[in-house]
């Protein structure tokens, strides 16, 4: 039996992707001579993980000539979702807070980082809030 496609990104998978947000349409061709020196992939490489990505779902292609050009179908903001949802399922068995416990118990969070959670919080506080009081047709603020 084959393996099951992951709806997550692989590392070649993802590079690939971040080159198509960055770029836009592009060949294969010109992904291959966009790719960084250190990072270089042959070819018939880019052409197999661009088909995978597009059975996951996440590229399309249009014709041109004799030349496929590639777009991007999903957002790099939807896919980061995505990422962060399997994570969430994976390794904290889909509790958001567990997953943020795990963020601030890293010793590596700076202060600035540790207010914009705080604030961040805040605010999905004050939007709930705010979504309650509307359910009861009063709007408070």
């Amino acid at each position: 039996m084959p393996p099951r496609k992951s709806p997550t990104l692989t590392e070649a998978e993802l590079r690939l992707m971040k080159m198509l947000w960055l770029r836009g349409e592009s060949a294969v061709g010109d992904l291959v001579a966009a790719m960084p020196d250190g990072d270089a992939l042959a070819y018939n490489s880019v052409l197999t993980t661009i088909r995978i990505l597009e059975q996951k779902g996440y590229v399309r292609h249009r014709q041109e000539g004799r030349a496929f050009l590639y777009t991007a179908r999903v957002a790099e903001d939807d896919a980061g979702k995505v990422e962060v949802r399997h994570m969430l399922q994976r390794f904290f068995g889909n509790s958001r807070e567990k997953l943020l416990l795990s963020l601030l118990g890293d010793e590596q969070i700076t202060p600035e980082e540790l207010q914009r959670l705080k604030d961040a919080i805040q605010l999905a506080a004050d939007k709930e809030g705010d979504e309650k009081s509307a359910e009861g047709g009063i709007t408070w603020k």
